[in-house]
């Protein structure tokens, strides 16, 4: 998951980098709100951490912007103040999510894993990768004109793998992503689906569109192997 964050205390944002850095997360920082909106709009983020307040720009004008422009990426801001006033306008600006400081790294994590959930599911695409078409709103599978059955389990793999595709996507990414709990489910459930994928979407028709990474997890090449 790519997350920027735009925190104008320095120390917090970089203790926050580092933490979701260990976390697996690709972390952007920005100290003030005209730099966060420009980081934004240049770059593909999936979750947006956002300060409210900020020099130069707050969070409520940089929110309402990347609205206005029609983004739809996800946004957690986070206040000072425990004040309902603060969470109402934040998400009347168009805020998925607050969070009030001083807050739980753990439930932070917690939250922008949710959101990217939400943010996932609420956006259906049709992915094309070479003669693969992954239709995330009708939820099928094709290749070179051919309907492939895969499971629900199978295809929201699929789905992951292929939002993300030609980047390398780790077990736990695809754990917290496809399933309910991931305490509930073992890494070893990610090898049984992808090699499942393996045998449905690329031997019949002599590809190799699921790539195993070494040590980083799988990649779905982005021309469909």
């Amino acid at each position: 998951m790519r997350v920027l964050v735009v925190e104008d205390e320095r120390r917090l944002a970089r203790a926050v980098q580092l933490g979701l850095a260990a976390e697996g997360f690709t972390v952007d920082l920005a100290h003030d709100g005209l730099t966060g909106l420009a980081k934004a709009m240049d770059h593909s983020y999936d979750v947006i951490v956002l300060d409210i307040m900020l020099p130069g720009l707050n969070g409520y004008r940089v929110c309402s912007r990347l609205r206005a422009a029609g983004s739809d990426v996800g946004i957690l801001m986070l206040t000072a103040k425990d004040g309902e006033w603060d969470e109402a306008e934040a998400l009347d600006t168009g805020a998925d999510d607050y969070l009030s400081k001083p807050f739980s790294f753990v439930v932070l994590v917690a939250r922008l894993k949710a959101l990217a959930r939400r943010i996932g599911s609420r956006a259906p695409r049709r992915t094309v990768l070479g003669d693969l078409v992954v239709d995330s709103a009708a939820r099928t599978c094709t290749r070179a004109g051919t309907t492939i059955a895969l499971t629900p389990r199978e295809f929201a793999v699929l789905d992951h793998l292929a939002r993300r595709a030609g980047e390398a996507v780790s077990k736990r990414e695809i754990l917290d992503a496809v399933w309910d709990s991931a305490l509930d489910s073992d890494p070893n459930t990610v090898e049984v689906h992808v090699s499942a994928l393996r045998r449905k979407i690329d031997t019949p028709f002599g590809r190799a569109a699921v790539q195993t990474v070494r040590g980083a997890g799988y990649r779905l090449a982005a021309d469909g192997g």
